[in-house]
């Protein structure tokens, strides 16, 4: 008989930063008593710290898996899915049913509507610990489970600048195209003298060749959206992330239809189904599957299915420890359609003391993990550091 999950637990893993995710605050933007600010060109909160959720999954023979998602705002209320309702069902099953595992999860309350949010991040996070054993227990890497390894290392682009002024967000880049990149991303609430003058001086400072994308974090309205665009499109825009809000999925087509810059979007959204009404509109040419919200399961299908309507890959990663970035890596390295892959150098190089394995980041480039399961474990310092819901 094959081994089988036994305990499930979560803690949160917090590490404060020299300064917030995007940069430092600009006025209007103080933080709150618990840490929180909200960035005033998106209206969205982002906590002083970085933080996640992290699962562990002990089975029967005492092998341990590792999961993670999201616990920038409100963790409690991930690990309390976790713990009141999720673990109970993962508790007794088969690591190597991890797929059919993630669907009964899912059917758990998709009568209700929970089809997103807090409830998807949990899963996720066990989904990920789930396909973490599956590999420990098999002695394989994570990728050889999901189809085959295509690839050792993904291209990596240089995404966040937080840098306080313009020259210093272009000075920056160029930064880490010294050190060997050649693709770069900005985010449009924090490029304060408008995003056709940032990329204007991106593109001055990086040259002809490189790749220029900017991230509008869900802001305009499509006609804003449209003229934003293609204020950029004379400098070389590579894609334009995010143009419009999440619902509105006219609004979407319509930008897609608008302009000549490939529009990205995905990183929001938790499964497949998220995907289908969009591409039926013709409003993606770039999908960005963020592992964080989705987990191994549904990050497969979603690349799955953009490789059947030929749409590019461009995985989504931010704030965590390394353990759903691992996880990314290794779903990125079975998918055939993986242009490249976001590095928010801003995050994982003062965290890589988190992480024990050989996933690394360098001269453009990600290399795979290479051991078993994700390929990298929490180091003793994170261990120290996490604490119990």
């Amino acid at each position: 008989m094959s081994d089988r999950v036994r305990k499930i637990e979560t803690f949160t893993l917090t590490l404060p930063r020299d300064r917030p995710y995007l940069g430092k605050p600009r006025p209007g933007e103080e933080p709150s008593p618990r840490g929180y600010l909200v960035r005033k060109g998106n209206c969205t909160v982002y906590p002083t710290f970085d933080r996640s959720v992290l699962v562990r999954i002990e089975t029967t023979n005492g092998a341990l898996g590792w999961g993670e998602t999201y616990g920038l705002a409100a963790p409690a209320a991930t690990m309390e899915i976790i713990d009141d309702l999720l673990a109970d069902f993962t508790i007794g099953r088969d690591p190597f049913d991890a797929s059919a595992i993630h669907d009964d999860l899912y059917d758990l309350m998709r009568v209700r509507g929970y089809t997103g949010g807090f409830y998807l991040d949990a899963l996720a996070a066990i989904d990920i610990a789930l396909w973490d054993l599956a590999g420990k227990l098999a002695g394989l890497p994570i990728c050889k489970l999901l189809g085959g390894q295509r690839r050792d290392k993904i291209a990596a682009y240089v995404s966040g600048l937080p840098e306080d002024t313009r020259a210093k967000r272009a000075e920056l880049a160029a930064h880490w195209k010294a050190k060997g990149f050649s693709s770069f991303k900005f985010a449009s609430p924090v490029a304060d003298d408008g995003v056709a003058k940032e990329i204007e001086a991106l593109r001055q400072r990086l040259g002809p060749e490189a790749r220029i994308a900017c991230d509008m974090h869900w802001t305009q309205t499509a006609s804003e959206a449209i003229a934003l665009i293609k204020a950029m499109e004379p400098h070389g825009l590579w894609f334009a992330e995010a143009p419009v809000r999440t619902e509105d999925l006219d609004g979407l087509a319509r930008v897609a239809a608008g302009v000549s810059t490939a529009i990205a979007v995905g990183e929001e959204w938790r499964t497949v189904y998220d995907m289908v009404p969009r591409v039926a509109r013709n409003a993606v040419a770039i999908v960005q599957p963020e592992m964080g919200h989705k987990g191994i399961t549904q990050f497969m299908r979603i690349g799955e299915y953009a490789q059947a309507h030929h749409i590019k890959i461009i995985p989504h990663a931010t704030i965590g420890s390394g353990i759903f970035l691992a996880a990314s890596l290794q779903a990125s390295a079975a998918l055939a359609n993986v242009d490249c892959h976001e590095f928010q150098h801003s995050i994982f190089e003062p965290n890589r003391r988190l992480l024990d394995g050989d996933m690394d980041c360098a001269a453009g480039e990600y290399v795979l993990p290479t051991g078993p399961g994700l390929g990298v474990e929490p180091s003793r310092e994170a261990l120290e550091l996490l604490k119990k819901h």
